[in-house]
């Protein structure tokens, strides 16, 4: 029976220091950690090779719940993969332990707040951007695409996959500015 860590954070300007800290001091012999989203486990190897390696007995052990997941879904995934291999989880600062009926109620409790906190974060998000919007200074990320140098392309004959080449756009963007080109000027 292994104690297995798992730290995340999710920018480059935080540290996982404190959670790596927490996870020796649970008795975690192997500790596992990673910059990624939270909101997703897309492209979390990490997490993957945790999961992947969990044998029958093992305990994956977190500071909080929302290092592992902010969405109900992918908590509930995770959380069916870790009993699948028979193994448990628990949290060092958060009353969670998955091999108690008590702990699953209270990890279900957590995820769904998690989920709640990151849906908030969002919707202040969106309302921050059409605040700054409609006070003209959030202008959006600048254009990839130099239409004008695709018109000329396209003028002196060329097609698309030429095109995407000379630019450096693929050529579904090639195609998509050419037909809205032309239904443009219809």
């Amino acid at each position: 029976m292994a104690r297995i860590g798992y730290a995340r954070i999710s920018t480059t300007d935080q540290d996982t220091a404190l959670q790596v800290a927490a996870l020796k001091t649970a008795g975690c012999e192997v500790i596992r950690e990673e910059q990624a989203s939270g909101t997703t486990t897309a492209g979390r190897t990490e997490l993957a090779t945790v999961l992947e390696f969990l044998r029958p007995g093992d305990v994956l052990v977190v500071t909080r719940i929302d290092r592992l997941a902010r969405s109900i879904a992918d908590l509930q995934t995770i959380v069916r993969t870790i009993r699948e291999k028979g193994a448990a989880l628990a949290c060092t600062e958060q009353p969670v332990d998955t091999s108690t009926p008590a702990g699953k109620a209270f990890l279900d409790m957590l995820g769904v707040f998690a989920e709640f906190e990151t849906n908030l974060r969002r919707e202040r998000q969106l309302e921050g951007i059409a605040k700054a919007k409609a006070e003209g200074v959030y202008k959006g990320r600048k254009p990839s695409i130099d239409v004008d140098q695709v018109r000329q392309l396209r003028a002196e004959g060329l097609g698309a996959t030429e095109i995407a080449k000379k630019t450096g756009i693929a050529r579904a963007s090639v195609y998509r500015l050419l037909t809205g080109q032309a239904s443009a000027q219809s």
